[in-house]
């Protein structure tokens, strides 16, 4: 951890409200953040690019964590850039959240509790806006306006990887979320829906009725809007604004502003807002253009399978601000696991904290799960009692995320953000007839290649599995047979001044 990294809010060097000021507090960290004037191709070399420099999670080997990464020189759209990795790193996004990397959980667990609304801002706010573009224009192509990346040679197409969607309904209120945005033309992009999400939600219901759903795509933001954004049911019930989480992590309102050709509101000062409608009965395939198959890389590591028939985005307007950067990620890699796995941790954090408190005291979504199929308990035991509500803890966390799906009970005295302390736990503390326990049939996610009746036959549907808890904590009455052996604590600096470690 960076000496910055130790001061509090209040003495942090600069406030940050959108992506601009989110970088120019990176460039203040040596190492988090680079540029290059290098042409790149926004299809497939930019993310092979970035493969090799930081994008880490679950993408193929040879891969690491690496700074963000801005390239200022994009084939065939001059004057346009492209960030990657703003959050591909739970350090750098903790000193974007200003919060040491191990309190954010706690963080994020705040913000839940401390939501501020946005609120509607006037036009000298809508920094978003100084450009627009219309589709009503003789030569409007948002695929010569935008440089959507291809992550890989077998996508689908273009995508916008980073595409906030925010939609409203007159009765269950707003909801903003991150969706496949796959480019099919010069005003149409498909959305990929997966089951239950609330703007789907709204689009079914406007749709019964014959009725488009409009929307705004937000891309180039705060760290904090797509951070609080990624909370899900039931932490967010239908009807919450999720954009009240970035309020409470920055303790100021979100501004919005409304789009200049839909009533959907915009973040004002987002780099780029795609506007457009869902169209009603209208469905289109994700690979129409390349017939691949395949989508794009998904958390999980793998290809996502191409959508056979989604609903179509029918885009009216992209405004921007000037000289746009736009935002991307690689499928797969960290920053996914920071997007999805940060509110998943405060969201489980929260549940414990209120159902026992003080008995949960950390919750990390490990990245070999994408933020959302593996999580890691840290448990506080003081009696024989405690080992039921060890277990009990892992069953609220399916509960409050049905999207987990494997969780590892530790102790206290073990790193949970160090996966061989992780796995020594295991190895030592558990034994597998009697630790591991197995909830079968219970729904999960669709994009796991396992949860399907083709690999498992006795599961009913595709995106089922079988949940497994891990329980590597000490039984509380053989608890002193497990005591770590103990060094003497010793400062290590003046025997190795060139390490710059830290004591204590």
């Amino acid at each position: 951890m960076t000496e910055k990294q130790n001061l509090s809010p209040e003495e942090q060097e600069s406030p940050i409200n959108d992506l601009r000021s989110a970088l120019d507090r990176l460039r203040k960290y040596p190492g988090q953040l680079i540029e290059t004037d290098h042409i790149v191709d926004p299809q497939g070399e930019l993310a092979g690019v970035y493969k090799r420099i930081g994008a880490a999670g679950t993408v193929v080997r040879p891969t690491q964590t690496g700074p963000a990464m801005i390239f200022n020189n994009v084939k065939d759209y001059p004057g346009s850039s492209v960030l990657v990795g703003l959050l591909a790193s739970r350090e750098r996004t903790g000193i974007l959240l200003d919060a040491p990397k191990e309190k954010l959980t706690e963080k994020l667990f705040d913000a839940i509790n401390h939501g501020i609304d946005p609120v509607q801002a006037g036009p000298e706010d809508a920094k978003c806006q100084e450009l627009v573009y219309r589709a009503t224009d003789p030569d409007f192509d948002l695929r010569r306006i935008l440089p959507a990346p291809t992550n890989t040679d077998h996508d689908a197409g273009p995508y916008f990887c980073m595409g906030l969607v925010l939609a409203s309904d007159p009765e269950l209120g707003t909801n903003v979320t991150i969706h496949r945005l796959c480019v099919q033309g010069k005003d149409k992009m498909t959305i990929f829906f997966a089951p239950g999400r609330i703007i789907d939600i709204f689009r079914q219901r406007q749709e019964a009725n014959g009725k488009e759903l409009e929307v705004t795509i937000n891309m180039g933001l705060d760290p904090a809007i797509y951070i609080g954004a990624e909370f899900e049911m039931p932490t967010v019930p239908v009807g919450y604004n999720e954009l009240r989480m970035a309020g409470g992590l920055r303790q100021e309102p979100v501004k919005l502003v409304k789009g200049v050709t839909v009533q959907a509101d915009a973040i004002a000062y987002a780099e780029i807002i795609i506007e457009g409608k869902i169209l009603p009965n209208v469905r289109e395939a994700e690979d129409q253009n390349t017939h691949t198959g395949f989508a794009m890389p998904e958390f999980p590591g793998y290809n996502g399978v191409a959508a056979e028939s989604l609903p179509v985005i029918q885009v009216t307007a992209i405004t921007t601000r000037r000289n746009p950067i736009l935002q991307t990620l690689v499928g797969p890699g960290e920053e996914h696991v920071s997007l999805a796995g940060l509110p998943t941790e405060g969201s489980i954090y929260d549940i414990c904290h209120k159902a026992m408190p003080g008995f949960v005291t950390g919750v990390y979504c490990h990245p070999a799960g994408g933020g959302k199929f593996l999580g890691i308990l840290r448990c506080r035991k003081t009696s024989a009692y405690d080992d039921g509500r060890a277990r009990q803890a892992a069953l609220l966390a399916f509960g409050t995320y049905s999207e987990m799906k494997n969780i590892i009970l530790i102790d206290e005295d073990v790193d949970m953000f160090e996966t061989d302390d992780v796995l020594w736990a295991m190895t030592t503390r558990m034994q597998g007839s009697k630790d591991i326990l197995v909830v079968p049939g219970v729904s999960c996610h669709v994009l796991d290649p396992s949860q399907t009746p083709e690999y498992d036959p006795t599961l009913p549907a595709k995106g089922v599995t079988s949940k497994t808890i891990y329980d590597a904590t000490k039984p509380f009455h053989m608890r002193d047979k497990f005591e770590r052996a103990q060094f003497r604590d010793v400062d290590p600096r003046p025997f190795a001044p060139e390490l710059n470690l830290r004591y204590p």
